[in-house]
């Protein structure tokens, strides 16, 4: 069996053990080995990769192409370049970091750990596709399981969240479904067959109404769920609403899959079409950053906080993607990693901090410095790190987009840089202001002088988190060179 291919079927053995195993101790044990196994697969594909790569330099390595439907000529077609194998490292890491940090789910946990699986099944098989058609399918089966996630495991409004973030991405499956459907129709134009395949497709001339046309759909479809504003109303809900690791897979991992849908496919795809939009949606990306930013800024609920965090870091990923040059796009990248390792880390550290005080407002919390001085420390790197200190994965990562974004001489790019370079500003106020009252002071509350120690399976969980985002910022240039050298292939029809 290939090298991808094992992401797909290891997570669907160990969802096939969970069916027959009973209570919560069994139900995490296989979890937890079968994550380990799919993280031990993501870094022997980057090492594989690394050697594959000084003896081959086709676009993608590792492919594999069976038919599936011929009639459509729809293929289960596979590979990789050093952005989809940075994105599966990224994913194993925030599964396994997810399941240590659910250790105590006593609610339905078999289920539960299922339904994350699946999801992770669904996100493996969207950064390996290089058939459209499949892609789209693995993009489903990565959604649908947050409805189940959020409807059963989740709090507060559970239902209304979980309905509204369903609702919302459908709706933006559907118009993707439409712009998949007019590449694949337009996708014989220089007269071959029919095809699904991005990497044949890319040597065709689609025309360039088609392109106008299609892009649009394209990106949106792709882009609502990398919480494109105005269409992000559903995470920051979702994100309240959803369990701790469910929040962690939700920001860390599903919400990349819409920055590398539009990298992968509406840039790369419809060239022409992403020069003619490309100003509009850079606007909106620049709201969405200085929005997420100012509306984190007045929340006092925790996970809102981080959710709209989110919003505002995203919205820098689509902002990067939209300027078409090499610094830029790396920086998306890793923004994009930075920011799963970075918001799944907070969410974990929120989901404890809950655990032990029953309450996620900012303003019945403080002195917690005191009384869990383990927590509150990695809180407060956590929150240097989204600020972009340099040291830590969010500085490497917005220098190059705002460098890359301010390398284009048009007065109108210049400008909305800086706009957007303006967010680090306000993201410093919210993370300082929240590490201010909640950490520092006076314990405000008798009953938090007493809470219980940071388990073994916290600390496993935090220092899987952890680990990546110092290493990126202290040596980032192993990760960025094996994304540069796979971006080049990607600039050639924008330049």
């Amino acid at each position: 069996m290939d090298i991808l291919t094992l992401f797909i079927v290891v997570p669907l053995i160990t969802v096939l053990i969970l069916f027959f195993v009973k209570g919560l101790k069994r139900s995490r044990i296989v979890a937890m080995i079968g994550s380990f196994v799919q993280l031990g697969m993501a870094i022997n594909l980057v090492f594989a990769y690394m050697k594959e790569k000084d003896v081959n330099d086709a676009i993608m390595v590792f492919t594999r192409d069976v038919v599936w439907f011929e009639n459509f000529n729809i293929h289960y077609a596979i590979g990789v370049d050093g952005i989809s194998v940075a994105l599966l490292l990224l994913t194993s890491i925030v599964v396994l970091a997810g399941v240590f940090i659910s250790w105590k789910m006593w609610d339905l946990p078999k289920e539960f750990f299922i339904s994350l699986i699946v999801l992770s099944i669904g996100v493996y098989g969207f950064f390996i596709s290089i058939d459209l058609f499949t892609m789209f399918v693995f993009f489903e089966i990565a959604v649908i399981p947050m409805y189940l996630l959020i409807g059963i495991w989740g709090s507060g409004p559970r239902e209304f969240s979980a309905m509204k973030l369903t609702l919302m991405l459908m709706g933006a499956s559907a118009v993707l479904l439409v712009g998949i459907l007019g590449i694949y129709f337009n996708s014989n134009a220089d007269g071959g067959a029919l095809t699904f395949n991005i990497l044949e497709i890319a040597q065709v001339n689609i025309p360039y109404e088609a392109q106008k046309l299609f892009f649009p759909l394209t990106f949106i479809g792709f882009a609502v769920i990398g919480a494109l504003y105005p269409f992000h109303t559903w995470s920051p809900d979702g994100h309240a609403s959803a369990p701790t690791a469910v929040s962690m897979l939700h920001a860390g991992v599903l919400m990349k899959l819409g920055g590398y849908g539009v990298f992968r496919v509406a840039l790369y795809l419809l060239p022409l079409g992403a020069i003619d939009w490309s100003w509009i949606f850079i606007i909106l990306a620049a709201i969405g950053v200085i929005y997420g930013a100012f509306s984190a800024l007045k929340q006092t609920d925790l996970k809102y906080i981080n959710a709209y965090s989110s919003v505002s870091h995203l919205g820098l990923v689509l902002f990067a993607l939209l300027m078409f040059n090499k610094t830029a796009w790396n920086g998306a990248i890793l923004q994009s990693l930075s920011h799963g390792f970075m918001t799944a880390l907070f969410f974990a550290l929120i989901g404890m901090i809950y655990e032990r005080t029953h309450t996620r407002d900012v303003k019945k919390l403080g002195g917690l410095l005191k009384v869990i001085p383990f927590i509150s420390a990695i809180y407060v790197i956590a929150g240097l790190a989204s600020l972009g200190l340099p040291g830590f994965s969010g500085f490497v990562a917005e220098m190059n987009i705002f460098v890359g974004a301010f390398q284009k001489e048009d007065m109108f790019y210049r400008i909305v840089t800086v706009i957007s370079v303006s967010a680090i500003v306000v993201t410093a106020v919210y993370i300082l202001r929240v590490v201010g009252i909640m950490l520092m002071g006076p314990v405000k509350n008798k009953e938090f002088k007493k809470m219980p120690t940071v388990t073994w399976y916290e600390k496993t969980g935090i220092m899987l988190l952890l680990i990546p985002i110092v290493a990126i910022g202290v040596a980032p240039l192993w990760l960025s060179e094996m994304i540069l050298e796979s971006l080049q292939p990607f600039l050639q029809g924008l330049i």
